[in-house]
C-alpha cells in the first residue's frame, strides 16, 4: 500500500543547506517610499516578485528591529532564490543586504538617494535580470520530509475547527515531530484560557517560563488600553460559528500542536535553532502571523478555517483546511483539504492526516495552493508602536 511517505519529494537546496519548495526572485522594499521603484523593477523583469509594505521610515527601537528582522528573514527564506533590495538610504539598505547575504544566496542592494527612481530602476533591473537567469536554471533535487519547515495557524474558527481541522493538524504535527521536522505555531492572545495546556507541553521549565512571560505581557498590554477583546477575540466570525468565549476558541486552537513537546520559544520572526515544535510569540492576526512564520524560515503553512478565512502569503504557500461542510461548499475555491468527512465518520483522524500530508507532498513538489492560484499574496508586517 502506498503511503504519503512513499511520494518522492523535490525542492531547491540553497547555499546554506536549507530546502525551499518555491524559487522566487524577490524585489524587496526597505521602506514605504521605495515601493514605487520596487514595483517598477518587477513590472520590467519577468520572473520577479515585488514585496512592498507601508513601514520603515522613522521607526525606532524594538519596532524598527522587528521590521528589519521580518525583511531580512523573508529574504533569507529558502523559498527565495535571490533578492534585489531597494531603499531610500544606503545604510539601511546595506543592513538588509548583509543580513540576507549570510545565507550565501545572491543578493544586491540599491539606494535611491543621489540616483532617483529612474536610474535606480535601471540598475536594479539589470541585476534582477541576472538573478532571474540564475534562478531559472536551478534544478529541483530530491529532498526529505524532515527538511521541510512547517508552520500553522487557524482563522475564522468555529466549532468544526476544534472538533476536526485543528486536531488534523495536530496529528500531522505529531507525525512530523517524530520524523525530525522543524515546526512553528503561536498566536499568543488566542491561547487565553488554555495557557496551562501550553505550559504542560513545554519540554523544559525554561521554555515554559519564556512562554508565560510573553503571555502575561500580552495580557497586560490589552488591559493597559482599558478595552475588552470581545468582538476581537473571539471575532464576530468566531461567534457566528458558535464560539462564545476566548476560552472555547483557545481550547480548539491548541489542538493544532497535538501531543508534541514544545522544545523552543521564539520571538516574532525568530528562526528556530533545532528540530521540533516551537511556540512563537505573535499576533493572532492571520496575515501578520503567517508573515512572521515565513520570516522565521517556514516554507509551508497549514491554515485551518471554519467560517472561511481566505488569506495567503507571497513566499510561504498556505494550505487551507476546513471541516465545515457549508464553507467547503460555498467557498470551495479557497479550500485545499476537505476534512468534513471526519465529522461524518467517513474516516478517522489518521485518515484526515493522510489527506493533509498528501496535499503537502503535492504542494512541496510544485502544485499551487488555492491561495497562490487566487493571488492571495498578503504580506503584513507587525508594528509594535507609533513611529517618531
Amino acid at each position: 500500500m502506498t503511503t504519503v511517505h512513499d511520494i518522492p519529494l523535490t525542492g531547491y537546496r540553497r547555499e546554506n543547506g536549507r530546502v525551499g519548495i518555491r524559487n522566487h526572485v524577490l524585489i524587496l522594499s526597505v521602506d514605504d517610499i521605495s515601493n514605487a521603484a520596487v514595483e517598477g523593477v518587477a513590472r520590467l523583469i519577468r520572473g520577479t516578485m515585488a514585496l512592498t509594505h507601508p513601514y520603515g521610515r522613522l521607526q525606532f527601537g524594538e519596532d524598527l528591529h522587528l521590521t528589519f528582522d521580518t525583511l531580512i528573514g523573508t529574504g533569507c527564506n529558502p523559498n527565495i532564490a535571490a533578492v534585489v533590495v531597494i531603499g531610500i538610504e544606503p545604510k539601511w539598505t546595506d543592513y538588509i543586504v548583509s543580513g540576507i547575504a549570510k545565507t550565501g544566496k545572491p543578493v544586491a542592494g540599491f539606494s535611491i538617494e543621489r540616483y532617483g527612481d529612474l536610474k535606480t530602476i535601471e540598475m536594479a533591473s539589470r541585476k534582477a535580470k541576472e538573478f532571474v537567469h540564475y534562478a531559472s536554471e536551478l534544478p529541483r533535487v530530491p529532498v526529505k520530509w524532515d527538511e521541510i519547515w512547517v508552520s500553522t495557524k487557524c482563522g475564522e474558527s468555529d466549532t468544526t475547527s476544534g472538533l476536526a481541522s485543528n486536531p488534523t493538524v495536530g496529528r500531522v504535527f505529531e507525525r512530523l515531530e517524530k520524523n525530525g521536522n522543524t515546526l512553528i505555531f503561536g498566536e499568543t492572545t488566542e491561547v487565553t484560557g488554555a495557557e496551562d495546556k501550553i505550559i504542560e507541553q513545554c519540554a523544559t521549565p525554561e521554555v515554559a517560563a519564556q512562554f508565560k512571560a510573553a503571555f502575561d505581557n500580552y495580557q497586560q498590554l490589552v488591559e493597559s488600553q482599558g478595552v475588552s477583546l470581545m468582538g476581537t477575540q473571539p471575532t464576530e466570525g468566531n461567534i457566528r460559528g458558535g464560539l462564545s468565549t476566548i476560552e472555547e476558541k483557545a481550547l480548539g486552537n491548541v489542538e493544532k500542536m497535538g501531543r508534541c513537546k514544545i522544545v523552543g520559544f521564539l520571538k516574532p520572526a525568530q528562526a528556530p535553532k533545532s528540530p521540533g515544535l516551537h511556540f512563537m510569540d505573535s499576533s493572532s492576526a492571520a496575515a501578520e502571523m503567517v508573515t512572521l512564520c515565513c520570516a522565521a524560515g517556514a516554507v509551508l503553512h497549514l491554515f485551518t478555517t471554519g467560517q472561511g478565512n481566505i488569506i495567503g502569503n507571497p513566499i510561504e504557500p498556505v494550505i487551507k483546511l476546513s471541516a465545515n461542510p457549508n464553507t467547503v461548499a460555498t467557498m470551495s475555491e479557497h479550500i485545499d483539504v476537505d476534512v468534513s468527512g471526519l465529522l461524518r465518520f467517513e474516516f478517522n483522524l489518521d485518515g484526515a492526516a493522510d489527506r493533509t500530508m498528501e496535499m503537502m507532498a503535492h504542494t512541496i513538489n510544485g502544485r499551487l495552493t488555492s491561495a497562490e492560484a487566487l493571488r492571495h499574496d498578503e504580506f503584513v508586517i507587525t508594528k509594535l508602536y507609533r513611529s517618531a
